[in-house]
């Protein structure tokens, strides 16, 4: 973030702090369990109370935050249990739009997706991690922006929102695997190959819950599930 404060952008102040607090919740700038007071984020951000009390509302539908009537708003706990179900969904979800991506395939979809990995390919090598989970949801959003289907994307930004916060616990772990697996995704989809592409995709989710639940230490409760 510039030395500019957010009170002085003249822009739409709610959805700005909400994205300044979403990222370092994400970043772990704010960690888990850690509690939010409204009057000290007002005046670290540089904006008055009312969209910082507006940002903790959204943020806490998107679960990120935790409020309880008379204690306040804590930053949520991210826990094992949610993970593996949130892998559960992205096993779905994610298999299909890599489906449909390659179904409706494009030239100028390859395109993005490869410009959206040599990106990721870059920060990696630099050790951006943040930079590299920015790009990592980039990425998987990208994938479902090539379905077409507008109705998968609208419920992959919030499940891709809350899977960045996963992947930024192992993103130094992670990072150079997702990129070839990412490769591997993109090539299955630019191909066409509707079973190969869903089929790396759930192997791609797969290979994230094991690097999720290995840094958590514990195992998966269930097996993969199959494609």
């Amino acid at each position: 973030m510039s030395d500019l404060t957010l009170g002085a952008a003249h822009r739409t102040l709610r959805d700005e702090v909400t994205g300044e607090l979403r990222r370092r919740i994400l970043s772990g700038e704010l960690a888990q369990g850690e509690r939010l007071v409204e009057d000290r984020l007002a005046a670290l951000l540089g904006v008055s109370r009312n969209p910082v009390r507006e940002s903790i509302r959204v943020l806490a539908a998107e679960g990120f935050i935790d409020v309880t009537p008379r204690l306040g708003a804590t930053v949520a706990r991210l826990s094992a249990d949610q993970g593996e179900e949130l892998f559960d969904v992205r096993m779905a979800v994610e298999g299909l739009a890599a489906r449909l991506a390659a179904r409706n395939r494009a030239p100028q979809t390859a395109e993005r997706l490869r410009s959206v990995l040599e990106q990721a390919k870059e920060a990696v090598e630099a050790g951006r991690l943040e930079e590299v989970a920015d790009l990592n949801t980039a990425f998987h959003l990208a994938v479902g922006e090539a379905t077409g289907n507008s109705y998968l994307v609208l419920m992959m930004k919030p499940m891709l929102q809350r899977a960045q916060w996963v992947f930024s616990q192992t993103a130094s772990a992670r990072g150079p695997h997702s990129w070839s697996e990412h490769l591997s995704l993109c090539e299955a989809i630019a191909a066409g190959d509707e079973d190969e592409a869903q089929a790396r995709a759930v192997a791609h989710v797969a290979a994230a819950r094991r690097s999720f639940l290995a840094a958590v230490g514990r195992t998966s409760k269930q097996s993969e599930i199959p494609n």
